[in-house]
């Protein structure tokens, strides 16, 4: 057997929990199938079971469009060039709206069974059109083609498989529930400390961690202004790069220069770390805190855990089925308008409430040591890639068939 992703991150190239999830999944499928990857970027790797062939992001050939409309417009010549060579592989798997418009000219050029992976759903981030403008409308348009002409669909929590049916036209029989994973023998505890020495953080005391992209939908804003309700003593560590716009880029830095005047243990690590400074920092941190207001699973959660650290999240949609309240963590309820783009009815209690979860852990040893042994735990017996590698081949399978 043998499958065909279309993604637009492979490594080196990744910045979000998507890119996170091809880059493992393509990993452990190769060990039971052949898999060929197109990716946007200029990779060129082959090695057994596994080829990666990197299309390289437009050109100039859109100059004269809008800067928004430039990026949609790349993205859809990508995806086509995606498809100039024919492949052997029996499924075709899209991930991310970026690479869809390739699984659907691949499905309508080569006749290969098509599967979507739903990271994130478009209606659910009415933000992006501070990103792409009109093509936030083309972007919409991509997903819900791709997703109603898709022979199966992966859905990363139960919530989002609800969220599918709620805004498509899905027979529900079509949606299978995929848990993310992660590398159990890569996320775990280590004892190195020199990425703290070279950020400036103080070793003799607790810090509570953020890591993730500066984006409306990970709440970054939020945590920033749960700062000030933040125990004095607790340092706090943002590991916060890749704004998705300047307006953002801006807010962040006025919020968190704001903070920096009233405390000095305030540390933005403004790049996207590598993974093994990634590990470092979340097997230091006394909590990890993820704010996000629509997360479809949450994988930092899970890498969080599996260093052995206790979390404190919003309790919003995949993340109430990655982190069990008072056991592997605490999660803090969340009042969101009914309407996109579902920011907190009251945004300072949201970070008041942050701030309470962060404090309690901290003051609390033992609390949070027991979570994070259970989170360990839960991770090892959850979200282990290889279990996951095997759903994914059963379902390819039953297409075949």
């Amino acid at each position: 057997m043998k499958v065909l992703f279309y993604t637009r991150e492979y490594p080196p190239n990744v910045y979000g929990g998507a890119g996170v999830h091809v880059e493992y999944l393509a990993r452990e499928l190769s060990k039971i199938m052949q898999v060929e990857v197109r990716c946007f970027g200029e990779q060129n790797e082959t090695s057994t079971n596994l080829d990666v062939k990197g299309i390289a992001f437009g050109g100039n050939d859109f100059k004269n469009s809008t800067s928004e409309l430039q990026s949609v417009f790349k993205t859809l010549q990508t995806s086509i060039l995606m498809n100039s060579e024919p492949t052997s592989a029996q499924i075709v798997h899209c991930h991310t709206w970026y690479a869809q418009f390739a699984g659907i000219v691949a499905k309508l050029c080569y006749g290969i069974p098509l599967v979507i992976t739903t990271h994130s759903l478009e209606p659910l981030r009415p933000w992006k059109r501070e990103q792409l403008g009109r093509g936030y409308d083309m972007s919409s348009w991509i997903e819900k083609t791709a997703i109603e002409m898709a022979d199966a669909i992966i859905a990363v929590s139960k919530g989002t498989k609800q969220e599918v049916l709620d805004h498509f036209n899905v027979d529900e029989n079509k949606i299978q529930v995929i848990y993310n994973g992660i590398d159990l023998k890569q996320y775990v505890t280590v004892s190195q400390t020199d990425v703290l020495d070279k950020y400036g953080i103080d070793k003799t005391l607790p810090y509570v961690l953020f890591v993730g992209r500066i984006t409306r939908q990970k709440g970054i804003i939020h945590l920033v202004n749960a700062i000030k309700y933040i125990d004095k003593n607790t340092q706090i560590v943002l590991c916060a790069g890749a704004p998705d716009t300047p307006e953002i880029a801006r807010e962040m830095e006025q919020s968190v220069k704001l903070v920096q005047q009233e405390r000095n243990n305030v540390i933005w690590i403004e790049e996207m770390l590598d993974k093994d400074s990634v590990i470092q920092l979340y097997s230091h941190a006394a909590v990890f805190c993820c704010p996000s207001i629509y997360e479809p699973f949450g994988i930092i959660n899970i890498e969080a855990m599996a260093c052995n650290t206790a979390v404190v999240a919003s309790a919003v949609g995949g993340i109430k089925e990655v982190v069990i309240d008072g056991e592997t963590g605490i999660l803090v309820s969340l009042e969101q308008q009914k309407e996109a783009p579902f920011e907190p009815v009251n945004p300072d209690q949201f970070s008041r409430d942050l701030a309470a979860g962060v404090n309690k852990l901290v003051a609390d040893k033992n609390l949070r040591e027991t979570m994070a042994k259970k989170g360990r735990e839960r991770v090892e017996t959850t979200f282990d890639w290889i279990a996951i590698a095997e759903e994914t081949k059963s379902l390819y399978k039953k297409l075949i068939s």
